[in-house]
């Protein structure tokens, strides 16, 4: 009888609850889960060596009788070492393992055996098979799990060798249920994918490394497929829904631009041109707008609003903090100012603590939440800037029709409607614009973010200057501190970020992103403000006593986060020491100086983002990377930063250096190891496009397919990308 795959593995003959328990670790319960549990590589034992042909370094496979097996332990560590001399018709040789007296007990005289494994020479020149494998034969000619074959190598954990997953998974891979496929045929034959149970055995046990190759190449093929269906299927959806039709008066708005008090780049222009043709159509607009940091994405952003306003209509502005929601609230404050005063686009701004109304007579006024929020319903405000305190049942619009989100990429018609706060099949869903600053590469926007149409931004405005980007070693600090002063002494002002920290005093440097993994938020939260507390009371009373030197950070209260932007912005604080709560959106054009301490513990796409913080005006900006690290690799790293010419090219870097997981984060990503790699293969993310296009225009409800429907739905289910 066949094992089915949803098979638990304690039902599994054999199996004991400790290996169980082993197993669970990995997140493997089921038969599924452990033959999705796929190699990480393979070792080619595959020939067969004579004893004699041996070299010394050489990884090879033998097959020999065992003449002798000894065991003994050495005097000073008591170490157990067991010897086996091992015969065929070329000669003998010796075979060493340590510290597993149990081998004695299968390591029989007279027993023929394969061995595979490095040999290694002696001090006194012999050779001998250090620590090889062994399979005990009962014939020469014997199917084998880890000698004289691609041997495959496992993910592992404590107590779970891959010589343990492959005495698991040959003979179930032989007796479990055939896998029912799903990817249509016409697919496998024009990409010339295996047939999954094919693919299933050759990614196990391949006879040769082209099969495990293109084993491997199916399944992560299907994660992509799915998703470009997936992202593709919600392009359709949105099409079919309704949205409001945003009329532009061209001229007007040629008029408005031009009362900017600076030029839209051609690329500013282009990405307004995308969205006004966008929003004139009675379908939701679903666009990405990309940019570096200060490339000016938020004007532009702002502009459509200001259509929407024209039409009489509403914008909501999300922000993911409340110093960033209140830094886009100044923005268009300063634009609205002076440049559509014909449409008087009330705005307003609310969070968690805070209530702001600023009026077509320029002024700013704090308003009770109860007060603005019927104002909104009402319909009198037209653009409302805030948090995720927007999406609060206590805020109704009266008539919603443009959505700007910032670094959230994902906000899906449920989350719109809700918004909207309409209901039934006849709705108005808003137009959707996500805007970011963390550079995406390429192949991830073809995929994760494939749903999205993209607007690029690909300059920065005119006059400003390329930051010069320096890595600081411990030796150079005294020198960059008397520089930070000449700069101060010249009327600028500077920001010192400090990293978070994971285990106080032993935190490792992170490879990527400083994100802690092993403390809750809670204590996270209160590490950071040591650090930043340690960095403030040195710098405001050793280093630099005679300037004004003020700290931000998470335990503020939003009232003294937004006192302390306010006097940095105003130019009363020379230096302003903070963690990562910066990181998005903060524009001060005097700061010309990001001194980033540990920089090593950040990631690339993170040091990005601080150092677009500074180079917001006419003068010379400077990021000073202050590292303690002296490891090659941290090197190399930040080297990227200072060598990348542009966002793009850095994003392309870090996919390489960290991989897709953990640019887009856990929560983000949602799907295995193997689609994980296949985000930075280009050619697989092209084909698996072409593939979903291809059957959607055929079939796009895929009623002609109901193993890939039902497929999808698995996957839409498993995936969170909203």
């Amino acid at each position: 009888m066949r094992i089915p795959l949803t098979t638990p593995l304690f039902g599994i003959h054999g199996m004991g609850p400790g290996f169980v328990k082993r197993l669970e670790t990995l997140g493997i319960k089921t038969v599924r889960d452990l033959l999705w549990h796929f190699p990480a590589r393979y070792e080619d034992f595959s020939k067969i060596y004579k004893i004699g042909e041996l070299e010394p370094g050489q990884h090879a496979t033998i097959q020999g009788v065992i003449e002798d097996v000894s065991v003994r332990k050495t005097w000073k560590k008591q170490i157990t070492i067991v010897e086996a001399m091992i015969a065929d018709e070329s000669g003998t040789i010796r075979a060493v393992w340590f510290n597993q007296p149990y081998l004695a007990t299968s390591l029989k005289p007279g027993r023929l055996a394969n061995f595979a494994g490095k040999t290694s020479v002696s001090d006194e020149g012999e050779i001998y098979l250090n620590h090889p494998a062994h399979e005990i034969l009962s014939q020469k000619k014997q199917e084998t799990r880890h000698t004289a074959r691609l041997v495959p190598i496992y993910p592992e954990t404590k107590g779970l060798t891959s010589k343990g997953l492959r005495f698991l998974v040959q003979p179930i891979i032989k007796n479990v249920e055939l896998v029912a496929e799903w990817i249509p045929q016409e697919v496998l034959a024009k990409f010339r994918l295996p047939e999954i149970n094919l693919a299933l055995n050759d990614i196990h046990f391949p006879k040769a490394i082209e099969d495990a190759a293109v084993a491997k190449k199916r399944f992560g093929f299907e994660d992509l497929f799915l998703l470009q269906l997936y992202n593709l299927q919600q392009k359709l959806k949105l099409k079919e829904q309704k949205a409001p039709a945003l009329a532009t008066d061209i001229e007007w708005l040629k008029a408005v631009i031009e009362k900017l008090p600076y030029e839209l780049t051609l690329s500013q222009k282009k990405s307004l041109w995308e969205m006004v043709k966008d929003v004139e159509h009675p379908r939701p607009m679903n666009r990405l707008l990309q940019g570096d940091v200060g490339s000016g994405k938020t004007v532009v952003a702002a502009l459509v609003a200001i259509i929407a306003a024209k039409n009489g209509l509403q914008t909501a502005f999300m922000a993911p903090t409340e110093v960033l929601a209140r830094q886009h609230f100044e923005t268009l404050k300063k634009l609205f100012g002076g440049v559509a005063r014909d449409v008087q686009p009330i705005t307003a701004l609310i969070t968690s603590s805070d209530a702001k109304l600023f009026r077509e007579t320029d002024t700013v006024a704090d308003v009770k939440k109860e007060e603005l929020n019927q104002k909104i319903k009402d319909g009198e405000i037209r653009i409302v800037i805030g948090t995720h305190a927007l999406i609060q049942e206590s805020v109704r619009f009266k008539n919603l029709a443009f959505v700007i989100v910032d670094e959230q990429h994902r906000f899906g018609v449920k989350q719109r409607a809700a918004l909207a706060q309409q209901d039934g099949k006849n709705i108005l869903l808003p137009h959707f614009l996500s805007m970011s600053a963390t550079p995406i590469p390429r192949t991830l926007m073809m995929t994760v973010f494939g749903d999205l149409d993209i607007s690029l931004i690909t300059e920065l405005p005119a006059g400003r200057k390329n930051i010069i980007t320096e890595i600081v070693p411990p030796k150079g600090r005294s020198r960059s501190y008397e520089f930070i002063r000449s700069e101060v002494q010249k009327g600028r002002q500077v920001f010192v970020i400090c990293p978070r920290i994971e285990v106080a005093g032993k935190e490792p440097a992170a490879k990527g992103a400083d994100q802690p993994s092993l403390i809750s938020q809670k204590q996270s939260a209160l590490w950071d403000v040591k650090s930043v507390k340690e960095e403030y009371e040195k710098l405001s009373k050793k280093i630099f006593p005679d300037l004004k030197v003020a700290m931000l950070h998470g335990k503020l209260k939003p009232k003294e986060k937004e006192a302390t932007m306010k006097q940095f912005s105003s130019g009363a604080v020379n230096i302003l020491v903070s963690t990562s709560v910066i990181e998005v959106g903060v524009d001060i054009p005097n700061a010309t100086i990001m001194m980033i301490e540990g920089a090593d513990r950040f990631g690339l796409a993170q040091l990005y983002q601080f150092r677009g913080r500074v180079g917001r005006s006419e003068h010379q900006s400077y990021c000073l990377l202050f590292t303690d690290s002296d490891s090659q690799s941290t090197k190399e790293r930040l080297k990227a930063l200072l060598e990348a010419k542009n966002g793009f090219e850095l994003a392309e870097y870090d996919l390489k250096l960290r991989g897709p997981g953990e640019l887009l984060g856990e929560g983000q990503a949602g799907m295995p190891d193997l689609a994980m790699q296949a985000l930075q293969d280009p050619v697989l993310v092209k084909t698996s496009r072409e593939a979903a296009l291809a059957i959607l225009e055929s079939d796009p409800k895929l009623k002609n397919s109901p193993p890939l429907k039902e497929k999808l739905s698995e996957f839409e289910k498993a995936l969170h990308l909203e």
